[in-house]
């Protein structure tokens, strides 16, 4: 179905799952996409059914230099784009004692460090455009936290917090941005998981439990109830939004426990009221 008004739309981390649904339904309603990608072969079907409607552009979003790079060439070369959308990450999971700081530092430098980078390359474009939207893709783990995650709750709280914060900076400029929090998805994000070597005292508690459940393939993937391409749908139609949300939850898992997290929380702040009235000056 043709959009009555094509925009050009920048995503990462298009080779599979939810980024690939995303400009699959792009590119088949008439709009104009820079996908960023490892290995540009990955893209060829597309590339060769959408033609120049597909730029395509070979990223690590962990080399900064490239995704600046990368950014500025894609605005150099397509004009105006309209939305930018992070999207690329992936999943750890461990007990916090189990990971390696190499561990850590490649999973914050994808899910933190590279949505902080690629906003910070885009915005002067968007600024000098007169504006644009910003969708950077998070997860129910950015609202919540479960034994055997908390490197990748920590990289999803935090992405969270650097946009929150920006709604204020931003809106002189016409650059409106969106979170998006995803439960579980029909994808091979399981698949690609990383797990950090096991330590014998956790093997019967929480992070053993985990353990054993994410290495039940056939179980992961029933219970993955997100259709991919119903979310790209969902997500299109909120970024085109005449008033896009500032969060977009998808999926009744991702509901369901961001709201009894959200419940528990405001429950334990207001049993805290007269504390914290009481140590006023």
């Amino acid at each position: 179905m043709e959009s009555a008004t094509p925009r050009t739309w920048f995503v990462t981390g298009t080779s599979s799952g939810l980024g690939r649904a995303l400009i699959e339904a792009l590119l088949g309603d008439g709009h104009r996409v820079a996908a960023t990608v490892r290995g540009r072969s990955r893209l060829d079907d597309l590339k060769d059914v959408y033609g120049d409607r597909l730029w395509v552009g070979d990223l690590d979003v962990t080399d900064t230099v490239a995704l600046r790079r990368v950014v500025d060439d894609a605005f150099g070369e397509l004009g105006r784009i309209d939305h930018v959308v992070s999207n690329a990450a992936y999943g750890l999971y461990g007990a916090a004692e189990e990971f390696t700081d190499d561990d850590i530092g490649r999973l914050l430098a994808v899910n933190l460090i590279a949505p902080i980078q690629l906003l910070r390359a885009a915005v002067p474009h968007l600024r000098r455009q007169g504006g644009g939207h910003y969708v950077q893709i998070s997860s129910l783990a950015g609202q919540t936290g479960i034994a055997g995650a908390s490197i990748y709750h920590a990289s999803k709280w935090g992405v969270e917090g650097f946009v929150e914060s920006l709604h204020e900076e931003l809106a002189p400029f016409g650059v409106g941005l969106t979170v998006v929090e995803p439960g579980s998805i029909d994808s091979d994000f399981f698949a690609r998981l990383d797990v950090a070597s096991a330590i014998e005292a956790y093997r019967d508690g929480p992070v053993g439990a985990l353990r054993d459940y994410l290495s039940d393939r056939a179980a992961v993937k029933r219970d993955a109830i997100g259709d991919p391409r119903r979310m790209a749908r969902a997500i299109i139609e909120a970024a085109e939004a005449a008033e896009p949300p500032r969060r977009l939850v998808l999926g009744s898992d991702a509901y369901e426990w961001i709201e009894k997290a959200l419940h528990s929380r405001l429950s334990a702040l207001r049993s805290q009221e007269a504390a914290a009235r009481s140590t006023n000056r």
